[in-house]
C-alpha cells in the first residue's frame, strides 16, 4: 500500500470531547469523550478501515478511546506529544483550534508511519485499580507503624501481626504490578526510563505512574508547579515576602522526599547540587525541595523524550 493510499486517523483528546479528523479524506466531527461518544466514533471509523488511528497522548483522557480501539481490533497509536509537537514545529503548522491539531496528528501519522501502540485494555483498568490499592495499603501500614509509638506494649503484639499482613498484602500487590506493567509495553517503558535514575525506586516510579499521569507532557515549569515543588512569589504593592512552596500533590512531594534523601547519597548529579546549596547557607530543607524540582523535571524530560538517564550527560 503506498502511503497515499492509507487513511490515517487523528484524534485531538478533551476532557469533554474528541475531535477527529480522516486523512486523507478530509472528514472531520467531533464526539462527547464518553462511553456513548466513543462507541460512535469506533462505529464510524471503523468504516473506513483505517491504517492508523493517532491518539495524542494526555494522561488518562486518551485510555477510554484506546482501550475501546483495542478492543475493537482497530489500529491504535498512542502518540507521544513531545514528538507530535516537534513534527508541528518542523512543518509550521503551529495555530491551534481543535480541529487543526486533530488533522495535523492525522498528517502526522501519515508522515512519519508511528509504530502500533501493543495495548492490553484490561491490564489498564486493572494496573490503575492495584497501583491505588497499593496506596490505600501502604496508608493503613504507615497508621499502624506510628500507633506502635503510642499504644501500650500489651498491644503491640496485635499491632505486630496487623503489620505482617499489610506488608504480605503490599508484596502480592506489587507482584501483580510488575506482572501487568511488563505486559504493557508504555508503561514498562516508562517504568524502565524513571527506575534508570539513582535513587529512584519502585514506590517512586509506582506513585508517579498512578498520581501523575500528566508525566512527559507539560514543559518544566508546569510539571514543578503541579506537583508543588515551584516557589511562588508573595509580592503585593511594596511588600515583597519570601518566596515559598505551595498547593500541588501532597502524595507526590512525599514520595519525592524519601527519593531524594537516598539521591543525595547515591546519585553524584543530586548530592552536589544538595551540598553545594547547604555550603552557600541555605538551609537542608530549601535545598532538599530544590533537588526535588530538578529531579522530577528531569524524569519529566526523560519521559517526554523516551530516553533513560545517562550519568554522562548529567
Amino acid at each position: 500500500m503506498k502511503i497515499t493510499d492509507e487513511i490515517n486517523v487523528g484524534i485531538d483528546t478533551g476532557k469533554h470531547q474528541l475531535d477527529i479528523y480522516i486523512r486523507p479524506l478530509g472528514e472531520y466531527f467531533a464526539v462527547d469523550n464518553t462511553q456513548q461518544g466513543i462507541k460512535q466514533a469506533i462505529k464510524r471509523i471503523k468504516k473506513h478501515s483505517p491504517t492508523r488511528i493517532i491518539i495524542e497522548a494526555t494522561g488518562r483522557l486518551e485510555y477510554p478511546f484506546a482501550c475501546a480501539a483495542a478492543k475493537a481490533k482497530l489500529p491504535i497509536v498512542i502518540a507521544n506529544s513531545y514528538h507530535v509537537h516537534n513534527f508541528a514545529v518542523a512543518t509550521g503548522k503551529l495555530a491551534k483550534t481543535d480541529k487543526l491539531d486533530a488533522k495535523m496528528i492525522a498528517h502526522y501519522g501519515q508522515a512519519m508511519q508511528p509504530k502500533l501502540t501493543e495495548l492490553k485494555a484490561d491490564n489498564i483498568k486493572q494496573i490503575s485499580d492495584l497501583l491505588i490499592r497499593r496506596g490505600q495499603l501502604v496508608e493503613m501500614r504507615t497508621m499502624e507503624k506510628n500507633r506502635l509509638s503510642i499504644l501500650p506494649v500489651e498491644l503491640h503484639r496485635s499491632m505486630n501481626k496487623v503489620n505482617k499482613t499489610l506488608e504480605n498484602e503490599i508484596k502480592r500487590i506489587e507482584q501483580q504490578l510488575d506482572g501487568l506493567i511488563e505486559k504493557t509495553p508504555q508503561w514498562q517503558q516508562i517504568m524502565t526510563i524513571l527506575l534508570s535514575v539513582k535513587g529512584v525506586g519502585k514506590i517512586v516510579a509506582y506513585t508517579l505512574l498512578s498520581e501523575l499521569p500528566e508525566l512527559g507532557q507539560l514543559n518544566r515549569k508546569e510539571i514543578a508547579a503541579l506537583i508543588g515543588v515551584a516557589p511562588m512569589n508573595r509580592e503585593s504593592g511594596a511588600y515583597c515576602g519570601k518566596r515559598r512552596i505551595r498547593g500541588g500533590r501532597a502524595k507526590i512531594r512525599t514520595v519525592l522526599f524519601m527519593a531524594m534523601m537516598s539521591a543525595i547519597q547515591s546519585n553524584p548529579k543530586f548530592k552536589g547540587i544538595y551540598t553545594r546549596m547547604v555550603a552557600a547557607g541555605k538551609p537542608k530543607k530549601v535545598a532538599i525541595i530544590a533537588c526535588m524540582r530538578r529531579l522530577i523535571t528531569i524524569l519529566n524530560t526523560l519521559v517526554k523524550k523516551e530516553q533513560c538517564w545517562d550519568e554522562n550527560l548529567a
